[in-house]
């Protein structure tokens, strides 16, 4: 596949999936991205690291390149250890980084992630919760991430994701800018710790 790559399986995600848990409304207190963002206006999420506005000046959303934590982010101290320790063992730096639920019989639409952002960062997507698996096509390439599995996928191709489950599909998306230019295949897991 040149699309996709699993980097890691059999990750514990009860400890992340206990912050959402923990906190009330978490699904409610962020709601921009689905009246902004027309392609995702099916799909929830609780934005943990975003783009610095304040040092974007006239640049295009799209295209600004510094991130930071979102206040949010800090009810979720596991989630932020286990991204920090990606990061690291990547030799890269974290950029944003967001959980998605995306509820039964809701999809994603097909789209490109454009924009300078982007452009240096790979992407990644740990399911969190998805019994009967995630669909996720990217350009002419699909499959079916398990709970517990962690994915690099292009998200640069068109690519888009359904929940034909009965239950919400929850994922940790988030991105990395690498220190130095290496193959995303070859890129090491996180440690164990961080997703103990």
């Amino acid at each position: 596949m040149k699309h996709f790559a699993r980097l890691r399986s059999g990750i514990d995600c009860a400890p992340v999936l206990d912050e959402i848990g923990s906190l009330e409304n978490a699904w409610d207190r962020a709601t921009g991205r689905q009246s902004k963002v027309r392609v995702q206006r099916e799909a929830l999420s609780i934005p943990l690291r975003g783009r610095r506005m304040s040092a974007a000046g006239d640049v295009p959303p799209r295209d600004v390149q510094e991130s930071r934590w979102t206040t949010l982010s800090r009810a979720f101290p596991h989630t932020r250890a286990f991204l920090k320790t990606f990061a690291s063992a990547q030799d890269g730096a974290l950029g944003r980084a967001k959980l998605v639920c995306l509820p039964p019989g809701h999809r994603g639409y097909p789209h490109i992630d454009r924009g300078l952002y982007y452009l240096p960062r790979d992407r990644y997507h740990l399911i969190l919760q998805s019994p009967r698996g995630s669909f996720l096509r990217a350009g002419d390439e699909s499959v079916c991430m398990a709970e517990g599995e962690l994915w690099w996928f292009d998200n640069k191709q068109e690519h888009e994701s359904v929940n034909d489950g009965d239950l919400d599909r929850i994922h940790l998306i988030f991105d990395r800018r690498p220190a130095r230019s290496t193959s995303t295949t070859e890129a090491v897991a996180p440690s164990e710790r961080a997703a103990s």
